[in-house]
C-alpha cells in the first residue's frame, strides 16, 4: 500500500513538473533565439490583431464568420490558444482579434488576397506564419517554387505591407517541422527546408519585425515528449503543440 501511494504521488509530481515545462520551454527558446534588442509589441485600446498564414493558422476556422473574438472564426489551432490569452490578459484594452489563415496557402497566395484579408483590416498588429507549403508542395503538388522564390515573395509582401501599413507592428513566425512526424519521414525535407527557416529569420531582421522561433521551441519540446506527442504528422501541431506555439508567440511579442 505504501509503495502504491508513493508511486501515485511520484507520478503526480512528475505530471505537474511536465505541465510546468511547456511555458519554460517557450520562454527559453525565445530568449535563446532572439536578440535582447528585438522589438516588442505595444497594444492600445481597441487595437486590431490579425493572424495570417496557412493551415496551421486556419485550423478549421469558419470562413463565413466575420466577427472578431469568436471561437468559430479563430479555429481550433494556436490562434485560439493565443487569442484567449490576449483577451484575458488585455481585457482593459478590448482587443479585436481576427484569423484569416487559409489552408494550403503559399506566400504568393497571401499576396493575392492581401488587400481584402489584410489591408482592409488596418491591423495594429499583423502576425504571419507561412512557408511550410512553399516547400512541401514542391514534393506533393508539383509546385516549382524554390527557397529563393519564397524569400523574394515574402520580402516583396513585407515591403508592400510596410508601405501600405507603416504603423502596423509585424510578427514574423518561423516555419517549422518535427522530423519524426508522418509527413516528414520523407528524407527530401532536409536539409532543404532548413533554408526556408533561415530566410524567414533573415527577413525578420531586414524588416525589424518581432520573430517567433517556433523551430527552436519544438526542438526543445521533443526532449520532453516524442515528436508525435506535439504533432502527429510533423507539420500540424496537436493540442500540446498549439499551446506551446501560443506561449512562444506571447513570449516573443513581450505580451506574456
Amino acid at each position: 500500500m505504501k509503495n502504491s501511494r508513493r508511486d501515485f504521488l511520484k507520478k503526480g509530481a512528475l505530471a505537474g513538473f511536465s505541465a510546468l515545462m511547456i511555458p519554460e520551454i517557450a520562454k527559453a527558446a525565445v530568449q535563446e533565439n532572439t536578440s535582447v534588442h528585438a522589438p516588442k509589441i505595444n497594444l492600445k485600446k481597441d487595437c486590431v490583431i490579425l493572424f495570417q498564414g496557412d493551415s496551421i493558422t486556419d485550423c478549421g476556422r469558419d470562413k463565413n464568420s466575420k466577427r472578431c473574438n469568436t471561437m468559430e472564426q479563430f479555429g481550433s489551432g494556436y490562434v485560439l490558444f493565443t487569442a484567449t490569452q490576449l483577451l484575458e490578459k488585455e481585457a482593459a484594452l478590448q482587443p479585436k482579434i481576427y484569423n484569416r489563415g487559409i489552408s494550403g496557402n503559399k506566400v504568393y497566395e497571401l499576396r493575392d488576397r492581401w488587400e481584402l484579408d489584410c489591408l482592409a483590416f488596418q491591423p495594429d498588429v499583423l502576425s504571419i506564419l507561412i512557408g511550410v507549403n512553399d516547400y512541401w508542395h514542391t514534393l506533393t503538388h508539383g509546385y516549382k517554387g524554390t527557397v529563393e522564390t519564397y524569400e523574394n515573395d515574402l520580402r516583396a509582401l513585407l515591403k508592400y505591407t510596410k508601405e501600405k501599413l507603416p504603423n502596423t507592428q509585424i510578427v514574423l513566425c518561423e516555419p517549422f517541422t518535427l522530423r519524426d512526424g508522418a509527413a516528414i519521414e520523407d528524407s527530401r525535407w532536409y536539409p532543404m527546408f532548413d533554408e526556408f527557416r533561415k530566410s524567414a529569420r533573415k527577413l525578420s531582421g531586414e524588416f525589424n519585425t518581432v520573430f517567433v522561433p517556433f523551430q527552436a521551441g519544438f526542438d526543445a519540446a521533443v526532449k520532453l515528449a516524442p515528436a508525435r506527442y506535439w504533432s502527429n504528422d510533423g507539420v500540424h501541431p496537436d493540442l500540446p503543440g498549439r499551446q506551446l506555439m501560443a506561449n512562444m508567440w506571447m513570449e516573443a511579442t513581450g505580451l506574456k
